[in-house]
Formats: structure tokens, sequence, C-alpha cells
């Protein structure tokens, strides 16, 4: 089943759209304000890696140089590389704001002037 998207001409944002079929014509309709003047925008395209493949991606020493587990945004960075590398099935918004609050505490920990002891 074919996925498709759209922008919407109104406000500019993306709908996804899907089908059952390649043949099908579809009447987009924003799911972000309900516009129905809508443009196709050519999709990304996807190709699925099978797990060992992204594990072994992953335990790639080469790729690890970087990481200080006493740094959060070092931990931040991998957090996201794995996100990356893992796809729809480990990331999300959930995971997405995990990782923004990791950086958002070290910001605000940068800026608070306090020292560590």
């Amino acid at each position: 089943m074919p996925i498709y998207e759209y922008r919407c001409e109104k406000c500019r944002r993306i709908t996804s759209v899907l089908t059952t079929r390649i043949s099908e014509k579809v009447a987009a309709v924003c799911t972000h304000c309900g516009g129905k003047k809508m443009s196709r925008l050519m999709s990304r395209f996807a190709m699925p890696r099978s797990e060992e493949s992204r594990m072994d991606s992953l335990s790639d020493p080469s790729k690890m140089g970087d990481i200080d587990e006493n740094d959060p945004k070092s931990v931040a960075r991998m957090m996201k590389r794995m996100g990356k590398e893992m796809g729809d099935e480990f990331s999300g918004p959930d995971f997405d704001e995990a990782v923004e609050q990791i950086e958002s505490a070290t910001d605000s920990a940068d800026d608070s002037g306090e020292d560590d002891v």
C-alpha cells in the first residue's frame, strides 16, 4: 500500500495519505487545517535494512570514539545516532522529547553559572 505526501497550499504543512492501490485517485485533505488545495510531494525512498546490518553499524568502534558518558550532550548525540540507525521502531516523539530534555538540561546547567563540585 503506497503512502503519498501532500503539502497544503494554505498552511504549508505536510499530510500523508495511505492508499490501497497505486491506481487509486486521491482527494487529499489537510489533516491540520482542512485545506483542500494540496500539492503532491516527492517522497523519500526508504530502503529496509536488516536488524543485523543496523546492529553491525551501531557496534562499529570508530563511531564510539567521541562518546563521553560524563557529558550529557555527548550521550544525547549518541542516542540520536542510535535512533537514526534503528529507524521508526526506536525513535518517535517520546524518544525525541527525551533527547531534547537531556540537551536542554545541560544547556540550563551551563547557563546557571554554577560550578560542578
